[in-house]
């Protein structure tokens, strides 16, 4: 054998040699800024999502092929991203991420490539598809083939939109059309003090509007998680974001064919908590917190909240049913008496979509007293926007329950789930109240003149009073025509006889008569008619 020919051993050295050389990454210096900003590496950050030892990385060797501005002298093996698969609680799920020590983790030609091929391969086996964001957008020396890979993405991700779940872990900052394809995806992650998402930075703010705003205000994760609504969990550090990533895949279905995940509960079925009987203020107009609801009827009381920090006159979330998961959607009378408004809404009809698309079954907590009013909400189109909510319903085909815990009103009634939107148990506890409007305010339309005729009536009988008199008069009249049209038509009672409840239940019996109804619809089966899609009011 000649000596100048290659062995072996020099085979496997050189697949060590390029293998290292890849993970080095941007090298040690780069590495150290990264974690001198409270940032873990890409390859840390996969080594805590997945299940210990499972991740197999591909197209590990690529190279960007640019040779403009010098940038064939600056080929680093992997090109930034590091892609692949592992598992999750033991469930195949695909993750890349972006290292941002390599030309700050911008997208290239050959790494849109790296990503795009993932996407297929997890849309092939139904698999989940996690990204970890750690971007300055689009690699400015490559020009529209970068752009051209973004484009790319997004179809993509539009594509496997409602057939695999798709999260987005913002770990660092996200700007221009890195932004978008975290936005097609269904859940949106972001990390206090060290992630950000903007479609144009401050620097450009500046010079084209001459507004003067930080990274933080303009795109950080308090702004996206509490004024926006683009990100729907905030963690304080990479760890934290990681792991819920991985307590939210617990909670869904690897694909739209699957049913979700059941664990096995040692909470029993049959629970009854005598607290709800007198959680709800004997008072319509006094709050109480519908988490406090949520918490007594759920699965060892957990509960996985979405969105948490934004509109939070109404609360979504995961929890389970005897060991079932399912989709929580419930007005919240601590905040805004639980009103609907425009971010109301649209952060509910997104949850019931996802909930819908994945097999998730939903239960709706209804008090709302309507629709919020007034100039802003009229003029920022809530009418389009409830409408969303209430097409969202009315689409779902997954187990629908809903309990009405005091307060339905008016249209907000039809919206959140009713009978009417095939919604399969509607259940009301005795304190429900159902009607067009509130008692108050109905008996000011249906008795406004009657009550100017007792106050009439009086003065004939004792001749002229004092406006004293006449506000004790009239006030003592409209408690009277309160109560009596409480009785008359704001119970759960009227809404039974016609069959839109299907129950008066006790509220400390809530949890048996749900688990019992999800259980009678495991089986469930129902279909919209056949169409490309439907044209819901974006």
């Amino acid at each position: 054998m000649s000596h100048d020919t290659p062995t072996r051993i020099d085979h496997l050295k050189e697949l060590e040699r390029r293998n290292s050389l890849a993970e080095e990454g941007g090298g040690a210096e780069r590495r150290a800024r990264q974690r001198d900003e409270g940032k873990l590496s890409a390859r840390e950050r996969i080594a805590l999502l997945l299940d210990e030892g499972t991740f197999e990385e591909l197209d590990k060797l690529v190279v960007h092929r640019s040779t403009a501005f010098g940038m064939q002298e600056k080929r680093i093996s992997g090109d930034g991203f590091v892609t692949g698969y592992g598992r999750i609680d033991g469930r195949t799920t695909f993750v890349f991420a972006q290292d941002f020590t390599v030309f700050g983790g911008s997208l290239s030609e050959t790494n849109a490539a790296k990503i795009v091929k993932l996407m297929d391969m997890a849309m092939r086996v139904g698999a989940p598809i996690i990204g970890l964001n750690d971007s300055g957008g689009a690699r400015i020396q490559e020009g529209v083939v970068s752009l051209a890979g973004y484009a790319d993405i997004f179809l993509r991700n539009t594509l496997a939109s409602g057939v695999i779940p798709q999260i987005s872990a913002i770990l660092g900052p996200c700007a221009g059309g890195a932004v978008y394809s975290p936005a097609i995806t269904d859940f949106t992650l972001m990390v206090n003090k060290t992630s950000y998402m903007f479609v144009t930075g401050p620097d450009v703010i500046r010079t084209v509007t001459h507004e003067e705003v930080s990274k933080e205000e303009l795109g950080g994760a308090t702004t996206h998680n509490e004024i926006s609504g683009v990100a729907h969990f905030m963690a304080e550090d990479d760890a934290e974001c990681l792991a819920m990533v991985r307590e939210l895949l617990s909670f869904l279905p690897a694909n739209n064919l699957e049913d979700p995940p059941r664990k096995v509960c040692s909470d029993a079925a049959d629970r009854a908590d005598a607290s709800l009987d007198t959680l709800v203020p004997s008072e319509s107009n006094q709050p109480y917190d519908i988490k406090d609801v949520i918490t007594r009827i759920v699965d060892e009381g957990y509960f996985f909240e979405v969105h948490e920090h934004f509109a939070r006159n109404i609360v979504v979330g995961f929890a389970r049913m005897n060991g079932r998961p399912v989709g929580v959607v419930a007005n919240q009378p601590a905040f805004l008496a639980g009103v609907l408004n425009i971010d109301a809404s649209v952060k509910a009809a997104r949850f019931v979509r996802f909930c819908d698309a994945f097999n998730i079954p939903l239960i709706t907590l209804e008090d709302v007293p309507g629709f919020l009013p007034g100039t802003e909400q009229e003029y920022g189109g809530i009418i389009r926007h409830g409408a969303k909510l209430l097409y969202a319903y009315a689409e779902a085909t997954v187990p629908k329950l809903t309990v009405i815990t005091r307060k339905a009103y008016g249209g907000a009634y039809c919206v959140m789930s009713s009978k009417h939107l095939r919604t399969d148990f509607n259940f009301a506890w005795p304190t429900a109240e159902i009607a067009v409007m509130g008692a108050e305010g109905a008996v000011n339309i249906v008795y406004g003149r009657e009550l100017e005729r007792v106050v009439k009536e009086a003065e004939e009988q004792k001749g002229p009073l004092s406006e004293e008199e006449k506000t004790l008069i009239l006030a003592e009249a409209r408690a009277q025509k309160v109560e009596e049209f409480r009785e008359q038509f704001a119970n759960p009672y009227i809404a039974a006889e016609h069959g839109f409840v299907d129950a008066v239940i006790a509220p400390h019996d809530t949890r048996r008569r749900l688990i019992s109804a999800l259980e009678m619809l495991d089986t469930k089966r129902d279909k919209n008619p056949a169409k490309k899609h439907g044209n819901i009011p974006l």
